[in-house]
């Protein structure tokens, strides 16, 4: 991240123990949640302490808003009554600087949720919406579209309600996904199409239509999953105060690819009353799989001929009616990266953040380097609260990422030559100084 601006994680939890007993009983009372015991205390300046403490990190990602009723499976917010005494604040890290001209950064930790990326929401909420509206839920099975990412989240929902998933998905689709989904519990992984659109033909017209208890799960374009990932900016604002951020975002940052997760942003953005307060949005697309930008142009939904990007969760020829209406009513701010700048943005994030994410999250990190955020948004202050939506994505490993730093290592040949950035000092191709 560039020194200039404060990032802030929105999605853990941190708590002190004194024993690992404590520790246990959390684990015992609260088996749903990852323990990572660590030997430093990170909490705002204002809560700094002078002796360090074991702490335990928690978290928790939501499967959905209402999944199961009112009855959430897993909640990004947590309580434990027999830990009253305990204190409890959400992860904190600050990068100073001396400089005034940038913003801060909170990042959106999408990359927690069950199956790995935000899709969780939207998913998890059509379906949980589709059972409680079949008139026999118990034949319901689901067949989803996907290049995987919406796949896995079908499954990783679907099997959480009993219920089978399979999952189609294109040629174009790396045997490593195919293999995620088909540990995730997926009833049949169908490999077909050149593209997500003919993967989509065939599961509507020569799976969907031959089983009676078949419920179709669009990977996008369905307003249920609108309305699930809308819940993403109703916990930003929740969280933000109680970080006492008060006010909501000054601006958000997501990627698109058909459109769902940019719908959900801005019907979440009406509901808050957000818009009203002058917040932004950051519309981010890599070069090969630019549809909406395009329409946005030409001031019409446009179909790209194919899709030649890296970032092939972003890979919809033609973003959903809804995302181009909404886009054109908010006026919201559409960006095209390169494939090399959303590579830069994975694997600096990994070395400064320890995550890893896929390219099309990576566009939305890359912005956060070298100065792009300003360029972008330069209306941004030193005061205004960026959320940047880490929407995650499984589709990555540690091998793709030291390919992409052999790839497009050249681009770091302009990067900021700051020895504060970690990821400056480890960049390729010499750009950094001898450490």
């Amino acid at each position: 991240m560039d020194k200039c601006h404060t990032i802030e994680y929105l999605d853990y939890v941190t708590c002190t123990v004194q024993t690992t007993l404590e520790a246990a009983k959390i684990i015992e009372d609260d088996p749903p949640t990852l323990i990572i015991i660590c030997q430093r205390l990170v909490e705002p300046p204002s809560h700094r302490r002078t002796s360090f403490k074991p702490i335990i990190k928690l978290w928790a990602p939501r499967l959905c808003p209402q999944i199961l009723g009112s009855k959430p499976l897993l909640s990004s917010h947590l309580h434990f009554p027999k830990l009253q005494d305990g204190r409890f604040n959400h992860l904190y890290l600050e990068l100073r600087t001396d400089e005034v001209d940038n913003s801060r950064i909170f990042l959106k930790l999408e990359n927690l949720q069950p199956s790995g990326s935000f899709k969780s929401r939207g998913i998890g909420a059509l379906l949980q919406h589709s059972l409680l509206n079949h008139r026999n839920p118990d034949v319901v099975h689901f067949y989803c579209s996907s290049g995987g990412n919406a796949g896995l989240a079908c499954v990783t929902a679907a099997r959480t309600l009993n219920r089978p998933a399979t999952i189609v998905v294109p040629f174009t689709t790396k045997p490593l996904m195919i293999a995620k989904l088909r540990n995730a519990g997926a009833y049949d992984v169908v490999q077909v199409g050149e593209n997500w659109k003919e993967a989509d033909t065939y599961l509507q017209e020569r799976l969907l239509d031959n089983d009676p208890g078949g419920v179709y799960v669009p990977p996008f374009d369905h307003p249920e999953i609108w309305e699930g990932h809308s819940t993403l900016v109703s916990e930003v604002g929740r969280q933000l105060a109680d970080q006492d951020e008060n006010g909501g975002p000054d601006a958000m940052v997501c990627s698109v690819g058909g459109g769902g997760l940019l719908c959900g942003v801005l019907l979440g953005l009406e509901r808050q009353y957000y818009w009203d307060k002058g917040c932004k949005v950051l519309a981010l697309e890599t070069e090969g799989a630019e549809s909406l930008h395009k329409s946005l142009l030409q001031g019409e939904l446009v179909t790209l001929p194919g899709i030649t990007t890296i970032a092939t969760s972003l890979g919809a020829t033609r973003v959903a009616q809804s995302a181009f209406d909404l886009a054109q009513e908010h006026g919201i701010k559409s960006a095209v990266l390169s494939d090399a700048e959303a590579a830069m943005g994975c694997w600096r994030f990994a070395d400064d953040e320890r995550i890893i994410v896929e390219p099309a999250c990576g566009i939305n990190l890359a912005v956060c380097y070298d100065g792009r955020l300003k360029k972008l948004l330069p209306e941004l202050t030193s005061q205004s609260k960026v959320v940047i939506v880490v929407c995650g994505g499984s589709n990555v490993t540690l091998q793709t990422l030291m390919a992409y730093r052999d790839e497009y290592g050249w681009i770091e040949k302009s990067t900021t030559n700051d020895t504060e950035i970690p990821s400056t000092l480890s960049a390729p191709n010499g750009v950094a100084p001898d450490a």
